[in-house]
């Protein structure tokens, strides 16, 4: 499973937008995770890619509080695909 790493460049609401490099844009609809501590507590934030705004930019939408996101966070795209398990 490979691992991309984007960076938050800017949080509107439940709008966050995340700096990739150019040859390793995530798919649209694809999960991201964000991984921070917020009040002293570990939290793991799930965005969805919803656009991509070219030159490696992806707008994404928080599936929960985006309460805590600066930017600079690392963003990360485990770009897992099929590899899931259906049963």
């Amino acid at each position: 499973m490979s691992q991309n790493t984007g960076k938050i460049v800017q949080v509107l609401g439940a709008v966050v937008d995340v700096q990739f490099d150019v040859q390793n844009v995530p798919a649209i609809y694809q999960a991201l995770h964000i991984k921070y501590e917020y009040q002293g507590e570990p939290t793991t934030l799930t965005v969805e890619g919803q656009q991509h705004l070219g030159e490696g930019l992806v707008r994404a939408v928080a599936m929960s509080t985006t309460e805590g996101l600066v930017r600079g966070m690392d963003v990360i795209d485990r770009d897992i695909g099929d590899s899931l398990d259906i049963y």
